[in-house]
């Protein structure tokens, strides 16, 4: 009979058990939330773009955009998380076992998290088409007075749909590395990457992306503005689900992180202050 893990000893069970069993429980969780997140955020806009359109077919992104959503603009981060992420340390959950119970009683992959998770990537998906379509409603976006085209307007669905995922990851991982840094980040510059490259190719090939980004959206910083209105007013609502959460109905595992944070805190007023009453004496 194989299994899948082996030990030498029963004492190394405890921390198998307590520190890499809840940090992968911890990570798969928020791993396969997520993707039910981003894909929803994602995937809506184009729902409510074929309203828009009346459902006419008329695309509301172009067919490499939608390609390479999952492959090279979002995908990075997620596996990153799935690696790396700690919502606490190695230390503090040996002292605290009772972390491990979040998995046995699976509150971080229940029912109510998954459809939470899906709602946000709704609410998301609707700030992202309506704060965009209605901001370029009669809106002169070139210097020669010409208003949004299509093929504008979904270069800035997708660069707020590219933007809200990758920060909403930022803002849900406890645990930052330079290697997350650089997947997040990396990421939101390879859509502008690929922009720059891709609408550099003759018209047959980029057809709606042609020099779109060079030429239409860079130079615009309407286009900045509504890029940078629409990812603050999407991450809002789970920013201030998670600061409720924590003030008023903290999980376990908050409580852990805000009382570390205050010793550390405490511990630094102390230095600081033996540190000042040293300087006196001299």
């Amino acid at each position: 009979m194989s299994s899948d893990y082996a030990i030498a000893q029963f004492r190394f069970l405890e921390r198998l058990l307590l520190v890499h069993g809840h940090w992968c429980y911890r990570r798969i969780s928020m791993m396969l939330c997520y993707f039910f997140y981003k894909n929803i955020a994602f995937g809506l806009t184009l729902f409510w773009f074929e309203g828009f359109a009346s459902f006419s077919g008329r695309p509301a992104y172009n067919d490499w955009y939608m390609s390479l959503y999952n492959v090279f603009f979002t995908s990075l981060p997620v596996i990153a998380l799935g690696v790396f992420d700690q919502d606490v340390s190695a230390h503090l959950c040996l002292e605290f076992p009772k972390l491990y119970e979040e998995g046995t009683k699976n509150i971080l992959f229940s029912w109510r998290r998954i459809l939470g998770w899906m709602l946000n990537g709704v609410i998301c998906s609707m700030i992202i088409f309506f704060g965009t379509t209605n901001s370029l409603v009669h809106q002169v976006f070139r210097k020669d007075g010409q208003p949004v085209d299509y093929g504008v307007l979904g270069v800035m669905m997708y660069t707020c749909v590219v933007w809200t995922v990758n920060c909403q990851m930022a803002i849900s991982i406890n645990y930052f590395t330079w290697i997350q840094h650089f997947f997040i980040w990396g990421s939101i510059a390879i859509w502008y990457v690929f922009l720059v490259v891709y609408g550099s190719l003759s018209p047959i090939i980029s057809t709606t992306a042609y020099k779109i980004l060079v030429e239409a959206c860079a130079p615009s910083p309407f286009y900045w503005l509504v890029t940078l209105v629409v990812v603050v007013a999407t991450l809002l609502p789970y920013v201030t689900h998670r600061a409720f959460q924590t003030e008023f109905h903290p999980m376990y595992h908050d409580q852990i992180q805000r009382n570390r944070f205050e010793s550390l805190n405490s511990d630094f007023a102390e230095e600081s202050s033996d540190r000042g009453k040293q300087k006196v004496h001299l």
